[in-house]
Formats: structure tokens, sequence, C-alpha cells
């Protein structure tokens, strides 16, 4: 049984450029409740995946330039949440630090691997059996992450095992982000102080 957080890990991050308008926000203690409205369908069902199975609470309103396509508001969805998620947590004190995670669906297998470290990094292999999910290009899976962990200041492996389904690849890809997030943020009852042998993440 894990220790009860010190403390609310929640943080709320505005971005605004000349091509987005962002604002997330990501209650790390939460029950896996979303209000998602990033303006690409796709990408909203693959934030719910991140919110059901990483227990997190997670509200992303975006307004982007979609009439050119969805690549900015995508990478820059994924950026705001690397820095709420940063926030949130903090100096990272008596939190496990690592998660791994295996997700299958139906044909398709996903292994993700994180590392709260503070050194950004992205090891992402994936491949998609097709260029499209519907109206969602597969490259933006890709940016998001790469968004995400570089905000986040986090090291993420991600690795499609096998499928033949490019939706089911990307679910379970997002699914197992989720699930390997989840146990990175867990506080670890054994532990105290920062998880790290020089004392900083």
């Amino acid at each position: 049984m894990t220790a009860a957080p010190p403390a609310p890990r929640r943080a709320t991050v505005t971005r605004k450029t000349r091509e987005t308008s962002i604002v997330v926000t990501v209650d790390v203690d939460g029950t896996g409740r979303s209000e998602l409205a990033s303006g690409v369908p796709f990408l909203d069902h693959m934030l719910e995946q991140i919110a059901r199975h990483g227990v997190v609470d997670l509200t992303v309103k975006a307004e982007g330039d979609l009439h050119i396509d969805a690549h900015h508001t995508v990478e820059d969805i994924g950026i705001t949440l690397g820095q709420a998620l940063a926030q949130a947590l903090g100096d990272k004190a008596g939190i496990r630090r690592y998660g791994h995670a295996y997700v299958p669906l139906d044909e398709a297998l996903s292994r993700v691997v994180i590392d709260l470290s503070g050194r950004p990094g992205l090891e992402f292999h994936v491949p998609f059996t097709r260029a499209m999910i519907g109206a969602f290009d597969v490259d933006l899976a890709h940016e998001f992450f790469q968004g995400f962990v570089n905000h986040a200041q986090v090291t993420l492996h991600v690795d499609n095992l096998r499928g033949q389904n490019a939706h089911h690849q990307c679910e379970t890809v997002f699914k197992a982000f989720a699930r390997a997030l989840r146990m990175a943020v867990e506080y670890d009852p054994r532990a105290s102080g920062i998880p790290s042998t020089k004392g900083a993440l």
C-alpha cells in the first residue's frame, strides 16, 4: 500500500503562440476524469486513455491552426502537458521515478518504459501499418511524445512490438504510456527523499 501524497499534485499551464492557444490542467492524484477539447477527435480519444489508465484528472482546451493541419496543435498539447506534469510533480521526492507497462489490444502489443529523470530523451519505435487513422496523421503521435518529453524532462522508450491495425497500435502505445506514468508517479512507501544518488532530478 502506497503512502498518501503529502500535498495536492496539480498544475495548470497556459501556452499561447501565433499558432495555438492551449490550457492544460493535470491532477496526478486524480480519479481518471477528463474534459477534452483539442479540436482533434482522435487525439481526444488518446488523451482519454492517458487519464483513464493513468488515473489522472486531465483537462485540455485547445484552439489551433487546424485549417492548415493538426501538427502544431498536437505538438503544443504535448508540450503543455509536459510542462503541467513537471510543475505538478515538483521535486519528485518520494516517488518511484521509474515505470513500465505492456498493453495489448487484440493483435497489437506495445511496451512503454519511463524514467522521470530530469533529462529529456525519446526512443519511439512504432512501425505504423498505415499513414492515417481516419483524419489523424500517425506522424503526429511522435510529435506529441517529443513535445511531452522535452518539457516534462523525462526519458521515454516507446516500442510497438506487433500490430496490424494502426488504430490498435496507437491506442496500445497511449495506454501503455498511461500505465507506465501511473507507476512512476506513485509514492514509494519504502523510499524517502528524491529518488537519485545525485540528490536531485
